[in-house]
C-alpha cells in the first residue's frame, strides 16, 4: 500500500504518528481489509488498539454491513454467552424474553471482540465453532443457526502464556492469530509522543476556548523519556491537566514533571526495562521485573560482601594483632546477620553467625507477600487484596494456586 494511502487512513481516523511500526500496522490492516481472514491485534492497554478493527470494516467489502465492538472483559461470565449467542425465553432466571446475540445481529459485518483473553473457557469452545463453522446455537436452545460475520479481536495479554496456564485454547489462538497485527506501546514511538502532545493540547484549548500550552526543550525530552505505561491514553489525560490547571503557557521539564506519576505500581524507567529486554528475558508483568530488579540487587549485595570479607582476611595476614569487628546487616528477610570478629590471639576469623543465601523464585516471594498481608489482616481478602494493590478476585486465585 502506497505510503500516501496510509497517511489518509491516519487523517481519516485520527492516527497521529510518523513511526515506522505504527505505519507497518496500518499497512497490514490495509492489505487484510479485503479478506474475510480472523485478525488479532495485540498490544498493551491505551495504545490505541481500538482503532485497526474500524480501519479493517471501512476498507472491506462488509463496510455497508453492521459494525459491532464487544469489551469482553466488562460482561459478567454468567452472560457473555448469552450476550454473544443469544438466548431462548426461559433459559435461564431473568430470561423473560427471546434475545439476540451479537453473531446474529452482526450478520453481513464484522464483530470486534475487545480483551478476547478474558473470555471463559467454555466461551471460547462455543466461538472456536463459528469461527471454524459459521455455526452457533443459542442458550437454551437445540437449534443450530448461522452467521456470515467477519471477528477481529484485540488483547492486551500474553496468549501464549495464557495457553501454558490452561487459561485460553490453543487452537482458538491459531484460528483467530490467523493474520497478527502488533500495535506498538508509545515508549517505543518517542518522536510521536510530542506531536501527539500538540494535537491534545489544541483540542483542548479549541474545545475550551484557551490558549493552547507548549513545552521548552527540556520538558520535550522529560515527555519522550518518560515510560508511558497507560500509552495514548495516559498522554491525553496528563495533557489535558496540564492545559486546565497551569496558567503559564510555556511549561519546562520541572512543571511537567508534577504531572508524570513516579509511584505508578509495576513501574520501571526505561532504562531498566531495556536491560532486561536485551538479555532476553520476558515477564508476565512489570511487577515481576521488579522482583528480579530486586534479586540482582541482593545478588549484588552479597558480592559486595564477599569482596569485604576479602579485604577483611587480607589485612589479618599483614596485621595479626588487630581487632575489627564487622557487622552486615540487609534489607532482605532471607538473609541473616553475620558478625565477623579478628582473633587478636589466634590470628583469625571466628564467625558469630553464618549467613546462608536462598535464592527464591519470583513465584515464591508473591506466595510469601500474599501469606503475610493476608497475616496482618487475620485473613480478610478484601483487606489483603488492598494492600497488594491486586483484586480480590485475583487474590482468592492466588491463594488457591499456592494452597495457602
Amino acid at each position: 500500500m502506497a505510503k500516501q494511502s496510509i497517511n489518509q487512513v491516519k487523517q481519516r481516523f485520527g492516527i497521529i504518528g510518523t513511526s515506522p511500526e505504527l505505519d507497518r500496522a496500518i499497512d497490514i490492516a490495509l492489505q487484510v481489509s479485503p479478506t474475510d481472514l480472523s485478525v488479532l491485534i495485540t498490544g498493551e492497554s491505551g495504545a490505541g488498539k481500538e482503532n485497526f478493527p474500524q480501519i479493517i470494516h471501512q476498507f472491506s467489502k462488509r463496510k455497508h454491513g453492521p459494525y459491532f465492538a464487544i469489551n469482553c472483559g466488562s460482561i459478567p461470565e454468567g452472560t457473555i454467552d448469552s450476550e454473544l449467542f443469544g438466548h431462548e425465553k426461559g433459559s435461564f432466571t431473568g430470561a423473560t424474553g427471546t434475545r439476540k446475540g451479537y453473531f446474529e445481529v452482526s450478520n453481513g459485518g464484522t464483530l470486534f471482540l475487545d480483551e478476547v483473553g478474558e473470555l471463559p473457557l467454555p466461551t471460547q469452545a462455543r466461538l472456536l465453532r463459528v469461527l471454524e463453522t459459521g455455526e452457533f446455537i443459542k442458550v437454551g436452545s437445540s437449534k443450530v443457526e448461522k452467521s456470515d460475520v467477519r471477528l477481529v479481536a484485540a488483547t492486551n495479554l500474553d496468549l501464549i502464556k495464557a495457553i501454558e496456564k490452561g487459561k485460553f485454547r490453543e487452537d482458538l489462538y491459531f484460528r483467530l492469530n490467523t493474520v497478527p497485527i502488533r500495535v506498538p506501546p508509545l515508549r517505543d514511538r518517542k518522536d510521536d509522543i510530542p506531536l501527539l502532545f500538540r494535537k491534545f493540547t489544541s483540542d483542548c484549548a479549541e474545545k475550551y476556548m484557551m490558549p493552547p500550552i507548549n513545552l521548552t526543550d527540556d520538558a520535550i525530552e522529560t515527555l519522550k523519556n518518560y515510560r508511558w505505561p497507560g500509552n495514548v491514553r495516559q498522554l491525553k489525560n496528563i495533557t489535558e491537566q496540564i492545559s486546565i490547571i497551569e496558567r503559564e503557557r510555556v511549561i519546562n521539564s520541572e512543571t511537567l514533571k508534577k504531572y508524570l506519576p513516579h509511584h505508578e505500581v509495576g513501574m520501571l524507567p526505561v532504562a531498566i526495562s531495556k536491560i532486561y529486554e536485551s538479555e532476553n528475558k520476558s515477564f508476565a508483568n512489570e511487577r515481576e521485573i521488579l522482583y528480579q530488579v530486586l534479586f540482582d540487587m541482593k545478588k549484588d549485595l552479597t558480592d559486595l560482601k564477599q569482596v569485604v570479607n576479602n579485604i577483611i582476611e587480607d589485612s589479618i595476614q599483614h596485621q595479626p594483632t588487630s581487632v575489627v569487628p564487622v557487622k552486615y546487616e540487609t534489607f532482605s528477610d532471607n538473609i541473616t546477620i553475620r558478625e565477623t570478629a579478628i582473633n587478636d590471639n589466634h590470628n583469625d576469623i571466628q564467625e558469630a553467625t553464618e549467613y546462608e543465601e536462598s535464592a527464591l523464585s519470583i513465584s515464591e516471594v508473591e506466595k510469601d507477600m500474599i501469606a503475610k498481608a493476608l497475616e496482618r489482616h487475620n485473613g480478610k481478602r478484601k483487606m489483603a487484596a488492598k494492600e497488594l494493590g491486586i483484586s480480590e478476585r485475583t487474590l482468592y486465585r492466588k491463594i488457591k494456586e499456592y494452597n495457602l
